[in-house]
């Protein structure tokens, strides 16, 4: 019985000192407080995606990254971009009915290529960056704003993902 409490005390305190560990370095710098999203260099021939891609892109640092909107000429820091590829419906699930010889697409998926930077103006330099970015979103046939919206959530995560981890 003294053997298993001084185990369990052992334990614990090992637990508890694990518990303390934490990392220090990522995010963005202290100095970044405010940010100009500017509207994304849009190459498609999609002409409401830099509206749409802008406006996720600035609600997101603002909720999540907790930076306070500015102007260019003001802010701290500026994410810039370009949307270099959309693909609207490529399709991915297929029903074939043969006494018909018929194929029916069951699923569609969206497919989003850009990219982005969040550079810190005062220093002039990128904070994070990523080229060729590809985001994807699958929708049932007539979906499609369902399945882009999936794509711009998974930019916007992977904005807030590399400015959190900057390491």
């Amino acid at each position: 019985m003294r053997l298993t409490s001084g185990l369990l005390a052992t334990l614990s305190a090992f637990a508890l000192s694990g518990c303390l560990y934490g990392f220090a370095g990522g995010g963005l710098p202290p100095s970044i407080k405010t940010v100009a999203v500017l509207p994304f260099d849009n190459q498609t021939s999609e002409p409401t995606l830099t509206q749409e891609v802008s406006v996720a892109v600035r609600e997101a640092v603002q909720s999540r990254l907790g930076l306070r909107q500015a102007s260019e000429q003001q802010a701290d820091a500026v994410v810039k971009g370009t949307i270099s590829r959309y693909e609207p419906d490529l399709p991915v699930q297929y029903v074939g009915d043969e006494s018909q010889r018929q194929v029916t697409v069951t699923r569609r998926l969206v497919q989003v290529t850009v990219s982005v930077e969040i550079l810190d103006q005062k220093q002039g330099k990128s904070l994070w960056q990523r080229s060729g970015l590809v985001l994807e979103g699958d929708y049932a046939p007539g979906q499609e704003a369902s399945g882009r919206k999936t794509a711009l959530d998974k930019l916007v995560t992977n904005i807030v993902e590399g400015a959190q981890s900057q390491w």
